[in-house]
């Protein structure tokens, strides 16, 4: 049976009533996301959970973008009225219009008003009608302010006052209905030995731990670039240290990949991509998943037996099985949709004797950040008005040139549900104090020939879900330095824990965008092997930040070199799970001391043989996705 499958269980029940949604059986229905020629738009997959679809994004950080456009086949010539479903996205902090205005062309016919500017909510506006004599068109949507217009979908309609789907069941049954979804996802063609969920580092290192002990594995990354926070599109450095403790070999293969420039917010070379993408591909036993969201499970009993996935641009569906399965999702959502037991938020200090705890348990979280930087011009540069709701002064605006780490949203809401808005205000906080600093501050002077040169759309996410094993590791575990038996990675990071920053709250209370810390420091110490795999789904490992902790402990656990050695213990783990035909809870029952041999002796190269920057073999992986 299909479990929590978003939207899935009730599709077929509402196929019946897709004629109250469109009242002419010839609508040509267009999903953004499947343009051919995206021109300066993005295309946004963070929120497809909740949306049920990825769109497109003109994020051109205060400058227009090109156009996106796409051929589209009309059943027959006549008058087409046009619907375009879209999001005002600053509506929750200012009553005004929005900035993120564009417009629909057909055939090179401006035929909208303007779009993106008007509303609360993602809904669909009218955008004018157009006589369509020949059966193929291009239809573009032309960005007005690089300020992030979004569409998710267009419906051409000789019906001027069609019923439109509203809520995200409606838009799915419509959606398979005109065929950009399936009824049903096809079946892969060979199992494998190993399904790992999410291409991000920790993903990256459990695929391929696993093949270099003769596993087949499925890598699926809902992006085009590997690397997850450390990639070009987030651009975080890879923190925590490798080598270390009790099992030294752990951490090793992190070299092959590893960026040879620190720092947060930088360029984006810095970030090394190929690197990442040169580790994955030396693999033969990889089949790479790229651009492909996991958007199911399919279980028995407490088993999960495949996992749906979707192609962000395509909607095609797979169902890809497999004998175990790893969430390197972050968020916990492979583990979700089959039922794990998860937690989120804080721990109250009496559950597991915690100082650094709060006296009750709440929902805070650590929030997620959009970094950004500018760069100095030869002649002075213009940026627009801009604020939304965000009012800035001489007091409360932020005097820098660059935002990293610091600058965190998000804290005291729902790190899943309301995604989008954190990742919006990150933006609009950014947009609205470059805006003053630029134009009324009293410092304009210096910053005159300064140019807004990149911001992260892909926010870079701290916490959500965490996923509980057999074992949650908590704070005294790590200040006592209990030896447990299956110790596997090591950690050096102190509890790094994130609050709002004082100053801030005072000047936004409720609205924080900047974080602060404490330093807690800790020793050496290695986490229990046991918080690698579920407790109650019984062929579903973790790595990343959705392990079994504490969120005291996360604040430790949560760099992503530690993220990587929790990789290639479960790519270990999950090779003796094949070899004696076992589930994870038994590799600490029955083979323990195989998997202690196996984190002794490591699956890394020796990166120090190899020249600065050393390209290994590409050959062989398979890539199904573009």
């Amino acid at each position: 049976m299909w479990n929590r499958f978003p939207h899935r269980v009730v599709a077929f029940l509402l196929m019946g009533l897709f004629s109250a949604f469109s009242s002419h059986a010839r609508d040509v229905w267009v999903e953004a996301e499947s343009f051919s020629h995206k021109g300066g738009w993005v295309l946004d997959q963070q929120f497809m959970d909740q949306m049920g679809s990825p769109y497109l994004l003109a994020h051109g950080m205060g400058q227009p973008v090109e156009d996106a456009t796409q051929d589209v086949r009309f059943p027959s010539s006549g008058r087409y009225y046009a619907f375009v479903r879209t999001y005002n996205w600053t509506s929750p902090w200012s009553k005004s219009e929005g900035p993120g205005a564009f417009q629909l062309k057909v055939d090179g016919q401006t035929i909208s008003p303007v779009l993106g500017t008007a509303g609360n909510a993602w809904q669909w506006q009218s955008a004018g009608c157009v006589d369509i004599r020949e059966c193929e068109v291009c239809v573009a949507l032309h960005d007005l302010t690089g300020f992030e217009g979004r569409c998710d979908a267009i419906l051409f309609s000789k019906n001027p006052h069609p019923a439109l789907p509203g809520s995200a069941d409606e838009m799915l049954s419509a959606r398979i209905k005109n065929g950009t979804l399936s009824k049903r996802p096809t079946r892969w063609k060979q199992p494998f030995d190993l399904v790992v969920v999410g291409g991000g580092i920790g993903g990256m290192c459990t695929a391929v731990s696993a093949a270099r002990l003769g596993l087949k594995v499925a890598l699926v990354h809902d992006r085009p670039i590997l690397g997850g926070n450390n990639s070009s599109e987030i651009r975080v450095h890879l923190g925590g240290a490798i080598e270390i403790g009790d099992y030294p070999a752990l951490g090793r293969m992190i070299r092959e990949f590893g960026h040879s420039k620190g720092g947060n917010a930088q360029l984006p070379e810095n970030y090394e991509d190929w690197k990442k993408e040169d580790f994955i591909a030396a693999e033969k036993n990889i089949t790479l998943f790229r651009n492909f969201r996991a958007t199911g499970v399919r279980m028995r009993n407490h088993h999960i037996s495949a996992v749906s996935i979707r192609h962000t641009e395509s909607g095609k569906e797979w169902l890809v099985k497999g004998t175990l399965f790893c969430d390197c999702t972050g968020d916990g959502n492979l583990g979700y949709y089959a039922g794990a037991d998860y937690r989120m938020g804080r721990e109250g200090r009496d559950e597991y004797d915690e100082t650094l705890a709060p006296e009750y348990p709440d929902s805070l979280t650590m929030g997620s950040s959009v970094q950004w930087y500018s760069q100095e011009q030869n002649q002075e540069t213009s940026f627009p008005e801009f604020s939304y709701g965000m009012e800035f002064n001489e007091e409360n605006c932020e005097r820098v040139m660059m935002g990293e780490w610091t600058w965190e949203t998000g804290m005291n809401r729902d790190q899943i549900k309301d995604f989008e808005q954190i990742r919006d205000y990150g933006m609009l906080v950014v947009y609205a104090n470059w805006s003053y600093m630029k134009n009324k501050s009293s410092e304009r002077e210096r910053y005159a020939k300064r140019r807004l040169a990149w911001v992260a759309y892909v926010a870079g996410k701290r916490e959500s879900r965490r996923l509980l094993g057999d074992f949650v590791l908590k704070q005294d575990d790590v200040l006592r330095h209990v030896p447990y038996e299956d110790a596997s990675f090591p950690i050096n990071w102190h509890f790094d824990l994130h609050f709002p920053e004082a100053r801030n709250s005072g000047f936004f209370p409720g609205r924080e965008f900047k974080a602060e810390t404490k330093d807690n420091p800790i020793c050496v110490y290695n986490v229990p092997y046991r918080c690698l795999y579920s407790r109650n789904i019984d062929n579903l490992f973790m790595a990343g930040r959705c392990i079994s902790t504490t969120h005291v402990t996360l604040g430790s656990t949560r760099l992503m070199r530690n993220i990587g050695m929790m990789g290639e213990v479960v790519g270990m783990a999950a090779s003796l799970c094949i070899r004696h035909d076992v589930l994870p809870r038994a590799v600490y029952q029955y083979y323990l001391p195989e998997l202690k041999d196996l984190m002794s002796k490591g699956v890394g190269k020796d990166a120090s043989l190899l020249p600065d920057n050393q390209q290994f073999n590409t050959g062989g992986v398979q890539v199904f996705g573009k």
